[in-house]
C-alpha cells in the first residue's frame, strides 16, 4: 500500500558530491497499512463504546492502545531516518541482459534498523537488517533495454517495522550506472574484405614446439597444424598455434559490413570481438573515429565492447 504523490510534489533523495545519498527528515513519507487502518478503526469503536457505557477502563485500554500506535509511528520513521545509500560496482551486460546494481547502506548510528526493504520501482524488494554502525549491499535488478550507459533508476527505500501498522517509504536517485555492451548478432562471414595481415614482430613466445592454442582454420594452413581430433568431434576445423610463429592481426572493421543498419552493425561486430576473444586472437577494431591498436586478451575485449556500447555517444 503506497500513496501516489505526483512528480513535482516528491521529495528525493539525491547523491551528493560523494556519491552518497542521506534520508533526511522531511525526504520520509509514511501512512497506515491496511492493519494501521484497521487497528484505527477498533480504536474508534472502542472509544464511541467507553462514551456510551462511561467505562473508565474502556478508555484506560483506549488511550493505551493509542499511544502504542504513536509510538509504532516513531519507530517507524526513525527506522529509516539518517541511513546513506551509495551506488557500488556494477559489471557491464549486454542489451537484453538484467543489469544489476549493488547499492551499499550505511547505518552510522547506535540503533539498529530491522526491517529495511530496497527496490526499483518495477522490481521486487530485497530485504535486510543493519546492525548498529554497519554496513550492508544490496544487489537490485532491472532489465537493459538499449546500448549505452544505463542510468540506475530511481530505487525506494521503505519500511514497516516495528508492527506493521505503518509504511515509510523515501525516493533516492544515486549516480549509479552500469554499460551495455550490444546484444552479439548471428555469425557473418566476411569475404568481400580481407580480415588478416601478418604481424612484422612473433609474438606467441620462443620456440615453435609450444602450444599456444587453437584459431579457426583458413584456406593455406599447413594440414599438418590442422586439429583433425577436434573435426572428428564436428567441432569444425580449427587450426593448432604454437610458440615462435608469427601473428596473424585480425581487423574488425566498421566497413566489412556495409549495407547494415547501425544497431545490426554494432551486433555484428560485437560478435566478432567475441569470436575473436575465445580463440586468443590478436585483434584491432575499426570505427568512424575511432581505431582501437591490435591486442589480445581480457583488456582488448573490453575496450572494443566499451567502444561499440559508447559508439554514437558525445564524449
Amino acid at each position: 500500500m503506497r500513496l501516489k504523490i505526483p512528480e513535482r510534489f516528491i521529495r528525493r533523495c539525491r547523491s551528493d558530491g560523494r556519491g552518497g545519498a542521506t534520508v533526511g527528515a522531511q525526504q520520509i513519507y509514511i501512512i497506515p497499512t491496511r492493519q494501521g487502518l484497521g487497528f484505527a478503526l477498533l480504536l474508534l469503536l472502542m472509544w464511541i463504546g467507553s462514551i456510551n457505557y462511561a467505562n473508565n477502563l474502556g478508555f484506560l485500554l483506549t488511550f493505551l492502545l493509542a499511544g502504542l500506535g504513536l509510538v509504532a509511528m516513531l519507530h517507524t520513521w526513525r527506522n529509516l531516518l539518517g541511513l546513506t545509500l551509495r551506488p557500488g560496482h556494477s559489471a557491464p551486460v549486454f542489451k537484453g541482459q538484467q543489469a544489476c546494481f549493488e547499492i551499499q547502506i550505511s547505518n552510522s548510528r547506535d540503533i539498529e534498523r530491522p526491517g529495511v526493504l530496497l527496490n526499483f520501482a518495477a522490481g521486487d524488494p530485497v530485504a535486510g537488517d543493519l546492525a548498529p554502525h554497519s554496513e550492508q549491499t544490496f544487489s537490485l535488478t532491472t532489465r537493459a533495454e538499449r546500448r549505452g550507459r544505463l542510468p540506475m533508476p530511481r530505487c525506494t527505500l521503505s519500511t514497516r517495522y516495528p508492527l506493521g501498522l505503518l509504511y515509510a517509504w523515501s525516493y533516492l536517485e544515486l549516480a549509479g550506472e552500469v554499460l551495455v555492451y550490444p546484444a552479439p548478432g548471428p555469425h557473418i562471414a566476411i569475404t568481400s574484405q580481407p580480415s588478416y595481415q601478418p604481424s612484422p614482430h612473433g609474438d606467441k613466445g620462443v620456440g615453435s614446439d609450444d602450444f599456444i592454442g587453437l584459431r579457426s582454420y583458413r584456406p593455406g594452413d599447413s594440414p599438418r597444424q590442422i586439429d583433425w581430433k577436434a573435426q572428428a568431434r564436428e567441432q569444425g576445423l580449427h587450426t593448432k598455434q604454437f610458440g615462435g610463429d608469427r601473428a596473424d592481426l585480425l581487423w574488425i572493421d566498421w566497413d566489412h559490413y556495409p549495407g547494415m543498419e547501425t544497431e545490426s552493425r554494432l551486433s555484428a561486430l560485437c560478435r566478432a570481438v567475441l569470436e575473436a576473444t575465445e580463440q586468443h586472437q590478436a585483434f584491432g577494431l575499426r570505427l568512424p573515429n575511432l581505431e582501437l591498436k591490435p591486442a589480445r586478451g581480457d583488456a582488448q575485449r573490453r575496450a572494443a565492447l566499451a567502444a561499440l556500447a559508447l559508439f554514437g555517444e558525445q564524449t
